[in-house]
């Protein structure tokens, strides 16, 4: 099977960075990954192993303890996780803590703020979580009733979060909340809870159809003091700008792990077909199994192209947050039903959780899901029409 061309946004310090993170992973981090499926989460020595080898917020700058890279950075790492089969796991760890909540610090945060949580966050010594998802509110943040009482020298944050990433192991939790009396998403604001703290309980950590690495769970605010500067933001009431702003980058990031394990379906299944027999000949040799791939690899050949086009807008920074989604509507969509037929060549074997074809199939479901589900992509888009 012939290899992808390289991405165009690609370039040489971008190609040794993926090669070496390549091997860092395969030579320190797989041989861990069984535990964490049985366990349910990432152990915090890894996340420490992760600080020390430049690989968590890759794209913050240098005075903050970063990588000093950009998006194209974080990116790289984010692609080299889930080819090595980490994506369920640690990948989206990594990506949520510093892709997503060192981003906030960094677009928003005062000076004091950066230097005091970007610093650990880059040696891992801090992890990251955005609790934004309630029971009864998911994709509509409007619905939000998780609450911050003003009171002297800062808030009091009551409410419960759930479904939310890393939210066994974080200890820095990025909390949307209802700070005043604006109707809608008007009155949301960001505000950050340092853990442990008291008033603050974590839940169980939550059975999931797949992504068994990756600690999801409950959280509970019983009247957590937060201090003023807790405050994500020049004033109260700004969290709706601030996350649209940022969305377009973290379903960007979903987008191009949908587009990898697009690859690796194919990649995995077209050998496998290789080595199989089936009624006295190779699985590969029946025609079935030949339009099944090349429909598949079509797929991911597109889902590619658009990902890298997408990547390159985002550098330039022209990328729209309707863009975004279409991309993270498309390519999530579209890796279910590539994986789907891909397992299906499988036979029983498929439906094995020793095979990767079967996690990749369990973790790709809640792509449809997290991050905004496809229903909400489709809203955005159709408001652009």
């Amino acid at each position: 099977m012939t290899s992808p061309p390289p991405s165009p946004w690609m370039d040489e310090d971008l190609s040794i960075l993926e090669t070496y993170v390549s091997r860092f992973l395969a030579a320190e981090i797989l041989p861990r990954s069984e535990r964490w499926e049985a366990e349910g989460q990432v152990d915090r020595d890894t996340w420490l192993m992760l600080g020390e080898a430049g690989l968590l917020c890759a794209s913050i700058p240098e005075s903050y303890g970063g990588g000093g890279g950009g998006y194209a950075h974080e990116a790289v790492i984010h692609q080299a996780f889930s080819r090595a089969g980490l994506g369920g796991g640690l990948g989206v760890g990594n990506s949520i803590s510093s892709g997503v909540v060192a981003h906030y610090i960094l677009a928003y945060g005062t000076e004091a703020q950066k230097q005091k949580w970007l610093p650990p966050m880059a040696r891992g010594e801090r992890i990251g979580a955005i609790a934004m998802t309630e029971p009864g509110a998911g994709s509509d943040l409007q619905a939000v009733r998780t609450s911050a009482t003003p009171c002297e020298g800062g808030y009091r944050l009551s409410g419960q979060k759930t479904f939310i990433s890393n939210g066994q192991i974080a200890d820095l939790i990025v909390v949307v909340a209802r700070t005043g009396d604006a109707a809608g998403a008007k009155g949301l604001s960001l505000l950050v809870v340092e853990a442990p703290a008291d008033g603050f309980r974590r839940g169980r950590n939550l059975e999931k159809l797949g992504m068994h690495a990756q600690d999801t769970s409950e959280l509970f605010f019983d009247d957590v003091f937060v201090p003023a500067d807790g405050l994500i933001g020049e004033a109260p009431g700004q969290a709706f700008g601030q996350l649209m702003n940022q969305l377009a980058w973290e379903r960007l990031i979903i987008a191009l792990a949908a587009a990898v394990n697009m690859e690796l379906a194919v990649e995995i299944t077209t050998r496998y077909a290789r080595e199989r027999s089936v009624f006295g000949q190779p699985l590969m040799d029946m025609q079935n199994t030949q339009f099944v791939l090349a429909q598949a690899k079509t797929d991911a050949t597109v889902g590619r192209t658009f990902v890298d086009s997408l990547m390159s807008r985002l550098i330039a920074g022209e990328l729209d947050p309707a863009t975004a989604a279409m991309a993270k509507l498309w390519l999530t969509e579209t890796q279910c039903r590539v994986i789907d037929a891909c397992q299906q060549l499988f036979g029983g074997y498929g439906y094995m959780s020793e095979y990767p074809i079967a996690r990749l199939y369990a973790d790709a479901r809640v792509s449809r899901v997290y991050g905004g589900a496809s229903e909400i992509m489709k809203l955005i888009v159709a408001r652009t029409l």
